[in-house]
């Protein structure tokens, strides 16, 4: 018999979410099988099997809170082995389950087809068992999950029945015999507690998921630990704008298109190869000096903030960046992303043009020494040659961890970002 234990599939991971197995009890497992998917604290990531064998046993349930290290399954070299239907069902403790839901779990009847699933809360009203990526999926296609079957443990509504209903939904879209959506009692609102807080600001608590709280640890880490020293810059953007309507001209024929983003993130590798005393961590009282260049870029998804990573931006063509970049941002979205596309991060770049910003500071995302706030493109008069004349700029704020970067050292680093901008070809030679 072979343990399977929760992983640490960020460096930021401290638990995860099993959002539903893929295997199951008594199936056989190959080595890179999916075996179950885990939500993180930064997406749903799937874990595969290192090694043969059948899935003996199912210690957790679809929606239990796991911390990293507790076994979530055995692996056994026969399907001999496999317990009954019901032992596999058993979950381990929940971290974060309330007292009150493991007794309805424990009082609930079983029936052989709950339709749909749900328990009583403390006033007598009924919820579905969910797991929380199932109450995400449902709000995003706009389902009552209070009318959806439960097909996972205890009847508890999973992934497969949020799709299967989406789909369902979707084939009958627009027949005239099918009854319109009804909005959700009140009792089962996914994303909001029942208990209103009694504060004279008529609050409610609303469900916070691994995601929120990791971002909420590190940025007051970063704040309280890191002191942040600010340099601000605004470029004139003209040639770089003919420059980016240039290579797209060149691209059209592919299909590919390079944003003002992808520039500036090549520009910024380029910039970093030049500056390597940016590209560095403080660690642990040290200072650590990066050889390889990777920008990570932050991407705004329905939960918080996430940050793929580029792998050597620096070496990378411009147009391998833009499809990358696009990539991993439709990744992130998904919460597709896997472990290694989101570590190995030196230098960060937050983009917030696209929401009409002029200016804004980043959080240095830890351990990175720096990161680059880029707001948006506007054209405003600028003094040239004696005269006033219309000319496109952009803002760049660069936050700097002062242990390991001085302030000559950011501003040599932000002046030559800005020259190169401002002089693009420099970008791609």
């Amino acid at each position: 018999m072979t343990d399977i234990y929760m992983p640490r599939l960020s460096d930021t991971m401290e638990e995860g979410v099993i959002s539903s197995w893929v295997k199951k009890t008594g199936d056989k497992v190959e080595p890179g099988d999916v075996l179950v998917e885990i939500e993180t604290d930064k997406a749903v990531m799937e874990y595969e099997a290192y090694e043969e064998g059948y899935l003996v046993k199912q210690s957790v349930s679809e929606g239990d809170t796991v911390p990293i290290g507790a076994v979530i399954g055995v692996l056994g070299d026969s399907p001999d082995a496999a317990p009954a239907e019901s032992d596999s069902a058993e979950a381990a403790p929940s971290t974060e389950a309330p007292a009150e839901e493991e007794e309805e779990e424990e009082a609930a009847p079983q029936e052989a087809a709950p339709a749909p699933s749900a328990s009583a809360d403390a006033n007598g009203a009924t919820r579905p068992r969910t797991s929380p990526l199932a109450r995400r999926l449902a709000k995003e296609h706009g389902l009552d999950i209070t009318t959806i079957r439960g097909s996972g443990p205890k009847g508890r509504i999973v992934r497969a029945d949020i799709e299967a209903a989406a789909q369902e939904q979707t084939t009958t879209a627009g027949e005239p015999t099918a009854p319109p959506a009804r909005e959700p009692a009140p009792a089962a609102a996914p994303q909001a507690a029942q208990e209103a807080f009694d504060d004279g600001r008529d609050s409610e608590e609303i469900t916070v998921s691994n995601m929120r709280k990791v971002i909420a640890r590190r940025l007051l880490q970063s704040k309280q630990t890191v002191p942040h020293f600010y340099l601000r810059r605004t470029i004139d953007a003209e040639a770089l704008k003919a420059f980016r309507a240039q290579i797209n001209e060149q691209l059209e024929s592919t299909g590919n298109k390079v944003s003002f983003n992808d520039l500036i993130v090549k520009a910024a590798a380029t910039t970093l190869r030049l500056h390597p005393q940016v590209n560095a961590s403080w660690v642990d009282d040290k200072l650590l000096q990066h050889r390889r260049v990777n920008v990570g870029v932050a991407v705004a998804v329905q939960e918080g903030l996430v940050v793929p990573v580029l792998h050597d931006t620096d070496k990378a063509p411009l147009s391998e960046i833009a499809a990358k970049s696009r990539e991993l941002a439709g990744k992130a979205r998904e919460g597709k992303l896997k472990p290694q596309e989101m570590s190995g991060g030196t230098f960060s770049v937050s983009n917030l043009g696209m929401y009409g910003m002029d200016s804004f500071s980043a959080v240095i995302n830890p351990p990175e020494a720096a990161i680059l706030a880029v707001g948006a493109m506007k054209q405003e008069p600028v003094v040239r040659g004696g005269e006033i004349v219309p000319r496109h700029t952009i803002a760049l704020e660069l936050s700097v961890d002062h242990r390991a970067v001085d302030g000559a050292v950011g501003a040599a680093f932000l002046k030559e970002l800005a020259e190169i901008l401002e002089e693009p070809m420099r970008i791609i030679l």
